[in-house]
């Protein structure tokens, strides 16, 4: 007996999988059918996306521009328009017209930059700002991430002794004697009174890199403008919650604070009803489900018939087979990641770019550190921990997660770290000069200053400036614990750094005092709440009596506390220098010559000895702090004297 076996046609097979697609299809129009009509009104107020050139933008409420509809912005004064000459979106707001270089919606704020920035400003080598920035208070307003600035303008003299001007000689006509400064002071008095004023307005994190060098990052930081909010057409971010709920905003001709929400096809006060969405979904999901099971079951009964008609061969087996992805690309992307978290490397990583340890540059109280050098040829200060003394793993992950993600000027940047077994290290961004302990002390009693006094009041506003930052700059606020000179490094072009976070505490912005169990800090500079509790609570003004000590040293050259002196009354120098200011006698003595210097010399010297006052209440924030050198000598009150604090047993050391 014969068996004959037969082939499965070619054509029945495409016929039946042509007949699975159609009703597939036929499924998915009938679900989406019955919500495409009420979408086309929805698609007038949604984001578009306009061109200008080479940028691209996408347009949505308040804003308008040509081809949209009127009732999708908020009045005309928020038109966008195209400006082909810099390839870039602008808008006008009180007669300046301002490019656009970017929208957030969700927090409803723009970054805006004069357009006289970018035209032909002659043949200087600085940006000269021609207008008073001003905003139709009805419709816009600043930030808090906006300064005001007061630009002076064709000067009749040269102002030699004033710190809160900052002199911009490259728009400074010498011959003719015009001279232009940037000053914070909104109050301009003599003798700037003849000078021509405009008020300008930068982002205040352009602050540090503009007073520290004000020609070198002028042009940069006037074009990277300023931002301005409308959140006074919306205050209550009425559109951004339509948004959310899947709708698009529009204009109520009838109550403008109170954007129309439009959901498919229809109006609402608010928001859109959860259920809208929702069946719309709903609709969708059930037409796919329908026709994805129907291709299934004609897939697999068309799959039965070709076995049973045909005997199974090696070619009837169906292997699959496994995809390997090569990480490598990704790994390498994660590597070059690094500038918005620190990097983990692994210990090896470390011994190779510190060349096995080779190079030490110091060794602190908790560690050694080596130089080293990254891949692409930054050089870096690898900080070994002290196994003994580094403190619980947990505590050294979350100080990375916390400094790793800070940023400023006058904070040293954590580039990485490795948590490898009993292994751990911090690698930072490298400092050339070192630390600024090497600048104010001499090992010859009276032999000056390494620095002169401009520079040594520099500094100070500067580690007052990022002591400023770690108090308020955060959404945590972090308390130092251990500032003095040794944690304080220098760049290039000393620009000073707060280093060394090993004893640093974090603590909720709210809360006003801290919990300890133990005390911690450096003997001459740890403020006396934190080894005498009775006399107040530890906070971040533990921080403001180390700076005090600090400044105190810088402006003595010499230890607060000198058993080297001739004179047993100067062993203590606050107590010394105390009584030379209360007696309104020079500061000569000091090694500062001319009047400003000896002026400057004053002003960080009382600063200083508000900062050291015992009671912590009495002491300044560091906002306060920055403030007081900022401001003029003669706003300074004399501070009551300070008392000599040391540890001793005769206080508690418990909470």
């Amino acid at each position: 007996m014969h068996t004959f076996q037969t082939q499965p046609s070619l054509p029945s097979f495409i016929l039946a999988l042509l007949f699975s697609l159609l009703l597939l299809q036929f499924f998915f129009m009938r679900a989406s059918s019955s919500t495409q009509e009420v979408s086309q009104p929805q698609r007038d107020c949604s984001p578009s996306l306009s061109v200008c050139g080479s940028a691209e933008m996408h347009i949505s409420y308040p804003f308008w521009t040509k081809g949209r509809l009127d009732s999708c912005a908020y009045r005309k004064e928020f038109e966008i328009s195209c400006n082909p000459v810099y390839s870039s979106f602008e808008i006008v707001i009180e007669s300046n017209t301002y490019l656009i270089k970017e929208i957030d919606y969700e927090n409803r704020r723009a970054t805006i930059v004069d357009t006289d920035y970018f035209g032909n400003w002659g043949t200087t080598t600085c940006l000269r700002p021609l207008n008073t920035s001003t905003l139709n208070y009805q419709l816009f307003d600043y930030t808090e991430g906006d300064l005001k600035l007061t630009f002076l303008d064709n000067c009749p003299s040269r102002v030699l002794k004033d710190p809160d001007f900052k002199f911009l000689d490259c728009l400074s006509k010498h011959l003719s004697g015009g001279y232009a400064y940037v000053t914070l002071q909104t109050h301009v008095t003599e003798p700037f009174k003849d000078c021509q004023v405009a008020e300008i307005t930068i982002l205040e994190r352009n602050r540090e890199r503009l007073f520290m060098n004000p020609e070198a990052s002028w042009n940069e930081v006037l074009k990277e403008g300023f931002e301005v909010t409308w959140s006074a057409i919306d205050p209550g971010s009425r559109c951004w919650a339509c948004v959310q709920s899947k709708g698009y905003c529009g204009y109520n001709e009838a109550s403008p604070a109170r954007p129309t929400c439009y959901c498919n096809g229809k109006t609402y006060p608010a928001t859109c009803p959860h259920g809208v969405e929702k069946s719309k979904t709903k609709k969708l999901i059930i037409g796919g489900t329908t026709g994805i099971v129907i291709l299934l079951l004609s897939c697999i009964f068309v799959f039965i018939v070709c076995l049973v008609r045909k005997p199974p061969t090696d070619n009837s087996i169906f292997y699959w087979k496994k995809k390997t992805y090569d990480t490598r690309n990704i790994e390498a992307f994660l590597e070059n990641y690094v500038s918005l978290v620190p990097k983990r490397y692994r210990y090896s990583e470390l011994k190779k770019m510190t060349n096995c340890f080779n190079d030490k540059l110091g060794q602190g109280g908790y560690g050694s550190v080596f130089r080293g050098k990254l891949n692409d040829g930054r050089l870096v200060a690898v900080k070994v921990l002290d196994n003994s003394k580094g403190g619980k793993g947990e505590e050294f992950m979350n100080e990375v997660a916390s400094i790793g993600r800070t940023y400023h000027v006058n904070v040293v940047t954590l580039l990485g770290f490795c948590s490898e077994g009993s292994k751990r290290a911090l690698v930072y961004e490298f400092m050339s000069k070192g630390s600024l302990e090497k600048f104010i002390f001499s090992d010859k009693l009276g032999s000056g200053h390494a620095l002169d006094c401009q520079k040594l009041f520099q500094i100070a506003v500067g580690i007052a400036r990022g002591l400023e930052y770690l108090h308020r700059g955060c959404s945590t606020r972090i308390v130092h614990f251990d500032i003095k000179p040794h944690n304080i490094l220098l760049d290039d072009n000393l620009c000073p750094k707060i280093s060394d976070f090993g004893l640093a505490k974090l603590c909720p912005q709210q809360e006003s005092t801290l919990s300890m169990l133990d005390a911690r800090g450096t003997i001459g500079y740890i403020a006396p709440e934190v080894f005498c509790r009775n006399i107040g609570g530890v906070s971040h003004k533990s921080d403001v009596y180390s700076y005090g000590m600090m400044v105190l040293e810088m402006i003595g050259g010499r230890k607060n506390i000198d058993a080297r002196v001739e004179n047993t009354s100067e062993i203590y120098f606050p107590h010394w220098v105390y009584k030379h200011v209360q007696l309104k006698e020079s500061l000569g003595f000091l090694g500062f010559g001319t009047e400003a210097e000896e002026e400057t010399a004053k002003k960080m010297v009382l600063v200083g000895l508000w900062c050291i006052q015992t009671d912590p209440t009495n002491r300044p924030s560091m906002s306060k702090v920055v403030e007081m050198l900022e401001g003029s000598l003669a706003s300074l009150k004399m501070p009551p004297k300070p008392y000599l604090s040391s540890p001793s047993r005769s206080c508690s050391s418990t909470p």
